[in-house]
């Protein structure tokens, strides 16, 4: 089933969202702060309002902030209709990789930096309550990524990301010797910091600092960028998003993969990393007004006028 649809039927009318999860950044007593005054303003609106239980258990959170029950991300996923979160964009890549499986829709209010996927300015978060509630946000579907670590021909780990999947060399200065693999095919042998499999949303990401395309979120593939291969002339390639990707790590001292750069497994020689689109879709809804360009355009800076030199 596709998280798109779930969401345009929440959004028909205010009536249809009943419960509303609220999700913060971990260790952060502002956001904590802002926590509250958007529960109690949903409270006010006869909203049953959740509070997830990492971030209600914070040391100094204010007393306040026990009024509301608190969830783990399982019962977030059985019990909520939406889910929001405050932070950036961090924040909401743990949370979408949590309730992906409950296909829980997200809105993203920004109180981190760049905010890629959080749309709604502190200083709005009660103003876009109206637009919420009415019904007025738009769903938009992002995909995600899964990956498998063999080890022997076993499985040793597992998980999804939304941002990118990231192998590379470790703490340990070494290039990394892999194998790529595309359907069973093989592609090339190379020697690198690493490689990047980025889904569109993460190619505004560490994709893009290491030269990726920027692929709009309606775009269905998947970018393979390497890190500072040893050859030149291994260039980022975009694949479908029906292509199963393996790498297979040929000689490492200290290699991982990331997923999201959030979790991490050890890589040995010889094991392999098998990603591939994952069943599991993510529903971001955004506010009126949204545009994918112009959020690219406020981020990236593009048509600024530079900045006058300094006089000597």
């Amino acid at each position: 089933m596709n998280a798109e649809p779930i969401a345009a039927t929440l959004l028909r009318s205010a009536t249809a969202l009943r419960t509303i999860a609220l999700i913060g950044k971990y260790q952060s007593r502002e956001i904590v702060e802002s926590l509250c005054l958007l529960a109690k303003n949903l409270t006010e609106r006869g909203i049953i309002v959740l509070v997830e239980e990492v971030t209600a258990d914070l040391a100094d959170a204010p007393a306040e902030l026990k009024r509301w029950p608190t969830c783990d991300f399982a019962a977030i996923g059985a019990r909520a209709d939406l889910a929001i979160v405050l932070g950036g964009d961090g924040t909401m890549l743990n949370a979408a990789r949590q309730l992906a499986r409950h296909r829980v829709p997200l809105v993203g209010v920004n109180q981190g930096r760049l905010g890629f996927m959080t749309d709604i300015a502190r200083s709005d978060m009660l103003t876009c309550i109206d637009d919420l509630l009415a019904g007025r946000f738009t769903p938009e579907n992002r995909m995600l990524l899964e990956a498998e670590v063999l080890r022997g021909g076993s499985s040793i780990a597992s998980s999804l990301a939304l941002n990118e999947i990231v192998v590379d060399k470790g703490a340990i200065g070494r290039l990394i010797e892999f194998e790529l693999f595309i359907d069973g095919e093989f592609i090339y042998n190379l020697r690198s910091d690493g490689l990047i499999v980025s889904t569109p949303t993460g190619s505004t990401a560490y994709s893009l600092s290491a030269n990726g395309p920027i692929m709009h979120p309606h775009v269905f593939g998947i970018a393979l960028v390497p890190l500072c291969p040893h050859s030149l002339t291994n260039r980022p390639i975009l694949v479908g998003d029906r292509n199963e990707i393996e790498v297979r790590i040929v000689r490492a001292t200290d290699s991982r993969v990331h997923f999201d750069g959030q979790l991490t497994v050890d890589l040995n020689p010889q094991d392999t990393v098998r990603i591939s689109r994952s069943e599991f879709s993510i529903c971001l809804l955004h506010p009126p007004g949204y545009s994918y360009f112009a959020m690219l355009r406020q981020k990236l800076h593009w048509s600024e006028q530079p900045k006058a030199a300094r006089p000597m």
